[in-house]
């Protein structure tokens, strides 16, 4: 645990990046590039929801 402690971001860069290799090989350049392009606005649409409270008051009315 302490080797990945210390190693922890580079860990996680190589991971990605093999992700994103297999990716590649799979899908091909577009549609890699299209599931990026969604990811990123699934997580910008997800930490807006979150920050403005929109979510917790929608199920609030649900209570």
């Amino acid at each position: 645990m302490e080797l990945f402690e210390k190693y922890k971001y580079p860990i996680i860069g190589g991971g990605l990046a093999f992700f994103l290799a297999l990716l590649l090989v799979t899908f091909g350049f577009f549609k890699t590039l299209l599931v990026l392009i969604l990811v990123v606005a699934g997580t910008f649409a997800g930490y807006y929801l979150q920050e403005t409270g929109l979510i917790d008051r929608f199920f609030e009315n649900f209570k």
